[in-house]
């Protein structure tokens, strides 16, 4: 593939050459972490995206600190599976929180139960039936864990 007329670059009105280590707004230039790898056959699909200022702001400045473009940083971002949906996000938030009730309400009959146990001498009946409380409890927790890391247990 060869490079289309004048190097690919641009040379319109107010453009500013793009010289040696740094791009055109003067920022020194990254080398290789930037953009995308090719793609046999290319990439022939665009997608165009309209932002607020402020959004573009918080993307670019999120895409400076990891020293990719926006586009990659878009790219990445959406096929790393990880994306959340505020609607997502709010359903895992109840859940962990209810898991944290769960697992406190749980601590409280453990301390009552071991206190029976430790004024009795004996274990009482209801044990078993509360350390099966906790197993499920975990079992819960793992389930939610796994879904947040994105691993299947």
């Amino acid at each position: 593939m060869c490079p289309p007329p004048g190097g690919g670059r641009s040379a319109g009105k107010g453009d500013v050459p793009v010289t040696g280590d740094r791009t055109r707004e003067g920022r020194p230039r990254r080398r290789g972490t930037g953009r995308l790898r090719r793609q046999p056959g290319g990439r022939r699909n665009v997608v165009f995206v309209r932002l607020s200022d402020e959004e573009k702001e918080k993307i670019a400045a999120r895409a400076e600190a990891l020293g990719v473009s926006i586009q990659r940083l878009l790219v990445e971002s959406a096929l790393a599976g990880s994306a959340q949906t505020v609607t997502e996000r709010r359903a895992l938030v109840a859940e962990l929180l209810g898991v944290r009730r769960l697992v406190a309400a749980l601590g409280n009959n453990i301390n009552q139960l071991a206190r029976v146990a430790n004024a009795t001498g004996a274990a009482p009946p209801e044990l078993a039936a509360a350390a099966a409380a906790v197993a499920r409890a975990m079992a819960r927790l793992d389930a939610t864990v796994a879904g947040v890391s994105g691993r299947r247990s």
